[in-house]
């Protein structure tokens, strides 16, 4: 996966947490004022809770979209391995030497 991609899908990511959070603010902020009287109050809560069901309706688009991404790079990844073997061991082994030495700087 490309550099590109891979801050594509981590953007993704912390769009849909962001978004859940919003979500589950805005619900418990409903549950808050469901008490609450009057025609203003009443038709914000009709607003808000329009536009909380459009924000779950497109978080679980953004979730589709990681998922397809995340799994289209681990289809690639299997790929790449069973395509080049040998390249694939070198530079595991590699990166497994880089971290043991930096471990063992400590």
């Amino acid at each position: 996966m490309t550099d590109y991609a891979e801050a594509t899908l981590a953007t993704k990511e912390k769009l849909a947490a962001d978004l859940r959070l919003v979500i589950a603010d805005a619900e418990e902020l409903l549950q808050i004022t469901s008490a609450q009287t009057g025609d203003k109050v009443a038709e914000l809560r009709v607003r808000m809770a329009d536009n909380l069901r459009a924000a779950r309706l497109k978080l679980a688009d953004v979730d589709a979209a990681v998922r397809d991404k995340a799994r289209e790079a681990a289809r690639a990844t299997d790929d790449y391995v069973h395509e080049n073997p040998w390249r694939s061991i070198g530079v595991a082994a590699g990166a497994g030497l880089v971290i043991g030495l930096l471990i063992g700087r400590r």
